[in-house]
């Protein structure tokens, strides 16, 4: 299966139906430049950010944009990385779970709006399933499978393979199928905010 294609507008209006009765807030952009246009409107002035590792975020310019310090937001994840001390480092990581703000990607959604996530350490988990009261998710459109089974087959055929030679080429051990989260809903009555920027664009795996 060509995992590559980005969907079509016919496939896009769909996914963007099924997501908003989940109660997901899609918006739809054609570059990634308006995608990191997009988040800077989203985020307010003071708020607290945490972020993890993307390459969607990484590709949008989301990543130099936060290292570069001008956006008045409060970087957590930057201070995480400062901190050398391992047992400082992870207290600082609990902390992070309450940000005001995470941001990401997914591995793959179905047409039905449901959304598959992948994780080696769980990490970024407890911000989507719970913590963060605003999650931002950045998908490039040729994630979108058919069927929840298709987005799985995706995440494990075509995601896992290349994440684990892009990890392996920086030096790292690779990646494994450690944790993996279905994404169905948000319940109304929880106030938080999901919203998926659907960029007609190839990013990310």
């Amino acid at each position: 299966m060509d995992y590559n294609t980005l969907a079509s507008d016919e496939t896009l209006a769909a996914t963007t139906a099924a997501l908003q009765a989940r109660n997901f807030e899609p918006i739809i952009v054609a570059t990634k430049e308006e995608a990191l246009a997009k988040i800077k409107e989203l985020i307010p002035a003071g708020a607290s950010v945490m972020n993890g590792s993307s390459t969607t975020l990484q590709q949008i310019g989301f990543v130099d944009y936060l290292k570069a310090g001008q956006h008045g937001w409060h970087n957590l994840h930057e201070a995480v990385l400062a901190e050398q001390d391992p047992e400082k480092q992870k207290q600082l990581r609990r902390q992070a779970l309450l940000s005001d703000y995470y941001l990401g990607s997914v591995h793959a959604l179905s047409q039905a709006g449901e959304l598959v996530i992948a994780s080696n350490s769980g990490s970024q988990l407890p911000h989507i399933v719970f913590s963060s009261p605003n999650v931002i998710f950045v998908v490039g459109t040729q994630k979108i499978a058919p069927t929840l089974a298709d987005a799985e087959a995706r995440l494990r055929t075509h995601v896992i393979p290349l994440e684990d030679a892009r990890m392996k080429s920086v030096g790292m051990g690779g990646t494994a199928l450690n944790k993996l989260f279905y994404f169905f809903g948000e319940p109304a009555y929880t106030g938080r905010k999901i919203t998926v920027v659907l960029v007609k664009e190839k990013l990310g795996f």
